[in-house]
């Protein structure tokens, strides 16, 4: 095992956040929940959606970079509107390495090499030429529905989103956005989300979000496998992530502080590190 592993995974999964996805084709019919089709669909689909405030959970994380596989345990904790933590403690408890996601921007944090990242989300947003947010992300984690620019979908969105059938899934395509391309799939009968897709519209990259295997979470279904493929690329990269222990718990600290000792690396650097793998 490399000695910068814990590191570069969790580096790694910055990288998958500026992947993009070129649009898909179309497909016919309507969807149906109890008879609903179109608007009265998605309004159902919207109402009927979890809206967690606090998940936390034990993440299994395999992330294949088309040179190695890497895997490692973790914790995910996340906090509406505030935070998302990805935190890797495969030893004695002892976490080694940090992801960070705050509505200001993305920390990562190499606890073995005493070294970090820090970025904002304008900053990252440049480096991807597409406007990347907290909300976005936290959609992603959380399975939910979302438009880029809104930080919470009310039944009153619901006549800004395409529905078309595909199979036994339902497609859904909000129909505004000049640069980003958002597909969702939701099952028909019970308007589940399956799979989510971003991307710029015109390019060849994307990033595909796929959920499977729910479980009750307070109530509600949540999945307890995600697997994020970025397409496009030369070689394929995915992150597989395998959740236990869920909880709605919200007694942890939801910011990191970091001491002096650590020394702050540009993302660029970063960037090249990831190459390297």
């Amino acid at each position: 095992m490399k000695r910068n592993l814990f590191f570069y995974l969790l580096a790694g999964f910055v990288a998958l956040l500026v992947a993009s996805c070129s649009s898909t084709r179309r497909m016919q019919k309507t969807p149906m929940i109890g008879g609903l089709t179109g608007t009265d669909y998605m309004e159902k689909v919207i109402e009927w959606a979890p809206r967690w405030q606090c998940v936390t959970g034990k993440v299994a994380l395999n992330l294949n970079t088309g040179k190695s596989a890497n895997k490692v345990s973790a914790t995910l904790r996340i906090k509406r509107g505030d935070v998302i933590q990805l935190s890797v403690a495969p030893l004695l408890g002892i976490e080694v390495a940090r992801m960070e996601i705050t509505p200001e921007g993305i920390l990562v944090v190499d606890r073995m090499n005493k070294r970090y990242v820090r970025e904002s989300f304008g900053a990252i947003s440049e480096l991807a030429h597409v406007d990347l947010n907290f909300n976005m992300l936290q959609s992603l984690f959380l399975n939910e529905l979302f438009l880029p620019r809104k930080t919470q979908l009310s039944v009153a969105d619901a006549s800004d989103f395409t529905v078309i059938q595909d199979g036994t899934l339902a497609c859904l395509e909000p129909k505004s956005g000049r640069i980003l391309s958002c597909r969702f799939w939701t099952t028909a009968d019970q308007g589940l989300l399956e799979k989510t897709r971003i991307g710029v519209k015109g390019s060849a990259y994307g990033l595909d979000w796929a959920y499977s295997d729910f479980g009750a979470l307070d109530g509600k279904n949540f999945p307890q496998h995600m697997l994020v493929n970025v397409l496009g690329t030369d070689k394929p990269i995915s992150l597989d992530m395998k959740f236990s222990r869920l909880s709605v718990n919200s007694d942890w600290e939801t910011r990191t502080e970091l001491s002096s000792r650590y020394q702050r690396i540009e993302l660029a650097e970063l960037l090249k590190m990831l190459l390297k793998l």
